[in-house]
């Protein structure tokens, strides 16, 4: 699969949202994980799970549902933990690329607010 590097490496040319719109919502993803993200795991390759402070479970959950519908091999939920909400983020195996970038973007986001 290729990846379109020009928006941050985690774009998939399989994603229908149009082209204009992309770099808006990867900004928008940016800012969540800037301002709520605490950590990310990954439990396997496939999935990953990212910790937010449980002010943003509105904002996650509005910017997972657009994105699940214009890249609908993403799946996501959501569960409330000791450590704050959980954002359970999957894909198929043939889109592991995909979620390998979104988790670099998601931890270096993470590291510049520390």
């Amino acid at each position: 699969m290729q990846l379109q590097p020009d928006q941050g490496d985690w774009v998939s040319p399989a994603c229908t949202l149009p082209t204009a719109e992309q770099p808006i919502r990867v900004a928008e993803f940016d800012q969540l994980f800037r301002s709520s993200a605490r950590t990310t795991r990954r439990p396997d390759r496939t999935r990953l799970e990212v910790i937010l402070d449980p002010g943003a479970e509105a904002t996650a959950r509005e910017l997972s549902d657009r994105e699940s519908r214009c890249c609908a091999f993403f799946t996501f939920d959501f569960a409330v933990e000791e450590e704050g909400l959980m954002m359970r983020v999957g894909v198929p195996a043939n889109h592991v690329d995909v979620l390998d970038a979104f988790a670099a973007r998601a931890s270096a986001a993470i590291e510049a607010a520390g």
